[in-house]
C-alpha cells in the first residue's frame, strides 16, 4: 500500500511539473519548466507528507533541491510572470536554501521582487525576525489574495510569538484557514497548540488539540504534537475532564492512544498529579490487550503516586512486583528513586524525638521529579522558523532538565525544633539531591 501511494505521488508529482498535459516520459525536470509548475509538485509532496505518506519525504528533498537548480539557472525574464516571483519566496519559506533568494533578488534589475518582502525573510531566515514583525504583519493585509500570504501569515507568526503571542495566533489562524489540508495548516495548528499551552488559553489550546488529531494525527510531526498534549494535559487537569481528553485521543487507534495515556501517567506521576496519574494508567491497562509491557507501566505510573502519601507500602509492594525487564532503563531509574524515597519517608529517625507540642512540624512529604524524555526523531520540519541568534524559536516540547522537587513548602524553621527531628529532615533532603544528581547523569 505505501509503495502504491508513493508511486502514485511520483507521477503525480511528474504530471503536475509537466503541465498535466504531456506524458513523464516525454519531457523530465529540465530548465524548460516554469519554477512556479515545480513549486505546485513541491508543495503537493509536502502536503503529502503530513498527511502520513512518510515514503515521500525523499521526493521533498528532491524537489528542493531541482527547484533550486532551476531558479539560479533561470533567465531573469522569466521572473516577469509573478507566479514565478511567488515561486522563488514559497520555496524560501519552505525549507529552500535562503542563499538562492539573495541570488535572484541581487540580479533583479527589472524590479520584479518587492524588496520590501525580500528584506523582510531576510531578516527572517538570518535569525532577526524581532526587526520586522510589525513590518510583516502590515505586508500579510496587503497580500492577502496573493499566493504567498499563508506563507507569509506562518512567517507572521513565528516572529509575533515573543512580543505579542495572541497576536500570533491570529496570524496563524489566518495561515491555517486559508490553506486547509496543507502543511502550511499542519506547521500553524502544531504551533499554535504550543503557543496556547504556554499562555494557559485553555479553551483554545483544547481546540486547536482536537483539530489537529483529526487531521494531522499521522504526520511525521505528530509526535511533537504528543509531547504538547501531554504537558497540556497534566498542567490544566484541574479544569479538564477525561471526556476532553477522550474527544481528542478518540481519533486514534489503540496503540497510540495506550502511549498517550502512559505518557500522560508517567508526567502526572512525577508531578504528583494522583487523581490524573491514576486516571491515566487505568485507561492505559484496559487499552493494553495483551501488551504485558504497557501494562507492566501502567502500574509503575499509577503506584508511583502512592510512593508520598500514607500509602507508600501497597505502593511499593506493587513496583517491587513489576518485573524487571519489562521497564525500559529510565523507567528502572524511576523505580529505583521511588524505593529510594519510599525508604526515607519510612526510615524512622535515630534516638527519641520530642520537639514541643506547638512546634511539631508537618511531617515532611517528599515527590520525586524526573522529567521524562522523549527519544522520537521527526524529519525536519521545513516550514520550521530559524534557529540562529535573536531568532524567536517555535515553541518547543516540554522537555526539561531532570528535576527533583518537594511535593510542598517546607515549613519555617524554628529554633525550638528538636535537633535530631531536623537532622532526620535534612538526611531525606541529602537522599532526594544524591538521587536527582543520578537522574541528571541518566543519558538520552
Amino acid at each position: 500500500m505505501v509503495a502504491r501511494r508513493f508511486s502514485l505521488t511520483l507521477m503525480i508529482c511528474a504530471a503536475t511539473a509537466l503541465g498535466g498535459g504531456q506524458t513523464a516520459r516525454a519531457q523530465s525536470l529540465d530548465e524548460t519548466i516554469e519554477p512556479y509548475r515545480m513549486l505546485r509538485s513541491l508543495q503537493f509532496v509536502q502536503d503529502t507528507v503530513v498527511r502520513g505518506d512518510h515514503s515521500a519525504a525523499e521526493m521533498q528533498r528532491f524537489m528542493l533541491g531541482a527547484i533550486d537548480k532551476r531558479l539560479r539557472s533561470a533567465d531573469p525574464a522569466v521572473f516577469a510572470d509573478p507566479r514565478n516571483v511567488d515561486a522563488a519566496l514559497i520555496y524560501a519559506m519552505s525549507g529552500g536554501n535562503p542563499a538562492t533568494l539573495e541570488f535572484l533578488v541581487a540580479r533583479d534589475v527589472d524590479g520584479n521582487f518587492d524588496n520590501r518582502i525580500a528584506d523582510a525573510l531576510r531578516k527572517y531566515l538570518s535569525g532577526k525576525g524581532t526587526l520586522i514583525s510589525k513590518t510583516l504583519g502590515d505586508m500579510v493585509a496587503e497580500y492577502k489574495d496573493a499566493d504567498i500570504a499563508p506563507y507569509l501569515a506562518l512567517v507572521a507568526g513565528n516572529v509575533t510569538i515573543a512580543k505579542d503571542p495572541g497576536g500570533s495566533l491570529k496570524f496563524y489562524d489566518w495561515a491555517r484557514l486559508t490553506a486547509p489540508g496543507t502543511i502550511v495548516e499542519e506547521a500553524a495548528l502544531r504551533r499554535s497548540l504550543a503557543v496556547a499551552v504556554d499562555a494557559k488559553i485553555v479553551e483554545k489550546a483544547s481546540g486547536y488539540a482536537n483539530r489537529y488529531a483529526r487531521r494531522f494525527l499521522y504526520s511525521p510531526y505528530a509526535s511533537q504534537f504528543a509531547d504538547l498534549f501531554v504537558r497540556f494535559v497534566v498542567e490544566h487537569y484541574d479544569v479538564l475532564k477525561p471526556e476532553d481528553i477522550e474527544a481528542t485521543l478518540g481519533y486514534m487507534d489503540v496503540d497510540r492512544r495506550r502511549e498517550v495515556y502512559l505518557r500522560i501517567a508517567r508526567q502526572a506521576a512525577i508531578a504528583g498529579r494522583r487523581e490524573l496519574a491514576v486516571m491515566a494508567s487505568e485507561q492505559a491497562q484496559s487499552l493494553s490487550g495483551d501488551g504485558a509491557g504497557a501494562d507492566a507501566l501502567a502500574k509503575l505510573y499509577g503506584s508511583l503516586v502512592g510512593v508520598p502519601t500514607d500509602k507508600v507500602d501497597d505502593a511499593m509492594a506493587a513496583l517491587m512486583q513489576i518485573p524487571e525487564e519489562a521497564l525500559s532503563p529510565k523507567d528502572r531509574a524511576l523505580r529505583q528513586a521511588a524505593e529510594a524515597v519510599a525508604k526515607e519517608v519510612l526510615r524512622k529517625p535515630e534516638g527519641p524525638v520530642t520537639p514541643p507540642p506547638s512546634e511539631v512540624p508537618p511531617a515532611p512529604t517528599t515527590d520525586v521529579g524526573v522529567a521524562a524524555a522523549v527519544d522520537d526523531t521527526d524529519l525536519q520540519d521545513p516550514l520550521a522558523p530559524p534557529t540562529a541568534p535573536g531568532t524567536e524559536p517555535a515553541p518547543a516540547t516540554d522537555t526539561p532538565a531532570a528535576t527533583v522537587q518537594p511535593a510542598a513548602a517546607d515549613p519555617p524553621q524554628s529554633p525550638a525544633i528538636d535537633p535530631e527531628l531536623r537532622t532526620f529532615v535534612d538526611a531525606g533532603r541529602s537522599k532526594l539531591d544524591a538521587i536527582d544528581n543520578l537522574l541528571k547523569k541518566e543519558g538520552p
